[in-house]
């Protein structure tokens, strides 16, 4: 037999021999789809996750995000779990509170570590260094999902825990045609003090004009002091003339992405060594103990916003500013008390959209067909690409909302599975007790946390619209009542 002929029969035959079915597949480790792994696993589904780099977590870790933005006082579920698992790592909630951007920080390398050891405990099939190189819907129910090594996997339900919902595409889910412009992007970089100098040589297309400004509002500790984590380094990740980079990147190809990418490096490779070379850090460098990467960045770069998918429901600003409008708050998944949050510093359309930089709203909750495409089935979202419009993405793109958005859709997997229905036939109440079983929030209620008693039954009394609350804006953080404080 032909030679060439014979290698392909034994790939392909070794390729067949390692098909395997699933109950959920979820492709992308970002961090809404690591919890829905951990979730759908947990709930006795078999669950594969599929990421291209080394790390599961996403903007929580191989984007160098490490400061969590929001949900202090609501933390429950799988987020309250890896909060508690930093925070025994660290010596308690405390040592968390080293910078001032968050009550949350932590070394992006300690939160990988948790993250793979919460999947692999959940039993979850992690195929991190792989990629997906098609998807295909299967004639009767489900999916078939390719690596780029040509082995075949099948699932009852897929995933997209992508950044950038690039499955949801793939899938032929359909759009919302809200978008306006793309958030800035950021290429966070985490730094470190040496006991030497460690000048770097002039980034490419160094401008000292983009950075002069940094420190206008903010003395150079304060700005630094900014992103301190509790191990000594310090995230830069600085809105004002800082490292925030503007592209249209969301329908770009892969090679005008990838430069989209080289240029937000030299943005902030330039922003050190500004700092280096004009605010005299010259001990400040990028840190050689965190990525595994040669250049010592990140692994990916923190996109703010995604391609979000038509789903059963929407979630907008107005829904968040009168919940009771609206009848969302009953289908509610997960919540969010982070204000609409946008980045548009380096758009040069950013006097128009000054607007949104922090736009006011209460504390809110995300209902459960912000998952659910309108046009495609056995198919979920898990991260930022969910139904939510454009404005109110600037508030449940942030880490806890997207993680527990991650986590409900998991549970809503792990039930369509065993049931062997499309998630779209799955009542939202029967994905609101297994949350409730695992201590999540569904209403933003303060009265109770999860380990109070009353707890539950505060909970399911909200979303039957039996008990409402009372949201309001104090200070930064935002926050929902059924009995409000006086003070």
């Amino acid at each position: 037999m032909n030679k060439t002929i014979l290698t392909g029969l034994l790939v392909l035959a070794t390729a067949l021999s390692c098909t395997r079915t699933y109950d959920v597949i979820v492709v992308g480790g970002g961090a809404g789809g690591t919890m829905a792994a951990i979730e759908a696993s947990r709930d006795g589904a078999l669950t594969l996750i599929v990421e291209e780099g080394p790390w599961l977590g996403g903007m929580l870790t191989s984007a160098g995000v490490s400061a969590i933005d929001g949900n202090y006082r609501l933390r429950g579920g799988l987020f309250g779990e890896f909060t508690d698992s930093l925070a025994a790592r660290y010596g308690g909630y405390e040592a968390l509170k080293s910078g001032w951007v968050s009550n949350i920080l932590y070394n992006p390398a300690i939160g990988a570590e948790v993250l793979q050891n919460m999947a692999a405990e959940a039993g979850v099939h992690i195929r991190t260094r792989n990629q997906v190189t098609r998807i295909k819907k299967r004639w009767a129910s489900g999916w078939t999902v390719t690596l780029g090594s040509g082995i075949r996997y099948h699932a009852r339900v897929l995933i997209d825990g992508t950044e950038l919902g690039d499955v949801a595409q793939e899938a032929g889910c359909e759009a919302l045609q809200d978008r306006v412009s793309a958030q800035d992007l950021t290429y966070v970089a985490i730094v470190k003090e040496y006991d030497h100098d460690v000048l770097m040589e002039q980034p490419e297309g160094y401008d000292r004009e983009l950075y002069r400004n940094c420190c206008v509002n903010w003395s150079p500790e304060m700005m630094l002091s900014y992103g301190h984590l509790p191990d000594g380094h310090w995230m830069l990740n600085w809105p004002e003339s800082g490292n925030d980079y503007f592209a249209e990147y969301l329908d770009m190809g892969a090679d005008e992405r990838a430069e989209v990418i080289r240029k937000a490096k030299l943005r902030t490779l330039g922003y050190l060594y500004f700092l280096q070379h004009e605010l005299g850090y010259t001990r400040l460098g990028i840190a050689d103990d965190v990525f595994p990467t040669e250049d010592g960045l990140p692994l990916i770069p923190y996109w703010r916003e995604a391609r979000r998918i038509a789903g059963r429901d929407t979630m907008t600003v107005e829904a968040a500013r009168r919940p009771y409008d609206f009848d969302l708050y009953t289908r509610a998944i997960a919540v969010g008390d982070y204000p609409v949050d946008h980045h548009h510093n380096q758009n040069p359309r950013r006097e128009e959209l000054s607007a949104l930089a922090c736009g006011s709203i209460p504390s809110f909750s995300v209902p459960m067909g912000v998952l659910i495409p309108v046009s495609v089935e056995d198919f979920l979202v898990a991260d930022k690409a969910v139904s939510v419009s454009w404005e109110m993405n600037g508030a449940t793109r942030l880490q806890p909302v997207v993680m527990e958005m991650g986590q409900a859709a998991g549970a809503l997997a792990a039930l369509a599975a065993k049931s062997r229905l499309s998630p779209s036939e799955i009542p939202a109440v029967l994905v609101q007790e297994v949350l409730l079983d695992h201590g999540c929030y569904l209403l933003p209620f303060l009265d109770l946390k999860p380990s109070d008693p009353g707890f539950r039954e505060l909970q399911e009394a909200g979303i039957r619209g039996e008990v409402r609350g009372t949201g309001r804006s104090v200070g930064w953080a935002n926050e929902t009542w059924v009995n409000v404080p006086e003070n």
